[in-house]
């Protein structure tokens, strides 16, 4: 049996050592959060500590005006925030949907450079 103190030891003389941090960064606690709900957003920044990745969720069954707020909302969200080695997400509507491309284009129009996945 191998243990695992020995995991990341080279097998053979003169060989590299395996990694000895992971390749990746884990996910392994997602939060979705729906950015139109001022209280919810409110509560990110304390949030941002706690889990590895803060999303955003959105659904093409709200409303027209719901859309719109959502979209600011998480905006507002993401520009006000600092997230550090915490991955922001975000949920766009399907691309057939009358929303999807202004999600894409409002979004990463403002807030890009935040954005993970």
């Amino acid at each position: 049996m191998k243990l695992p103190r020995n995991f990341f030891k080279p097998l053979r003389s003169g060989r590299r050592c395996r990694f000895a941090e992971l390749p990746v960064r884990l996910e392994r606690m997602i939060h979705f959060v729906p950015p139109h709900i001022e209280k919810l957003r409110a509560k990110v920044p304390e949030l941002i500590a706690q889990v590895d990745v803060v999303a955003r969720q959105s659904r093409g069954r709200h409303s027209v005006r719901r859309q719109g707020s959502a979209r600011r909302g998480f905006i507002a969200m993401a520009a006000a925030s600092d997230f550090g080695a915490t991955g922001l997400w975000t949920r766009i509507n399907a691309l057939n949907s009358p929303w999807a491309l202004d999600d894409v284009v409002e979004i990463v129009g403002a807030v890009g450079s935040k954005l993970d996945v």
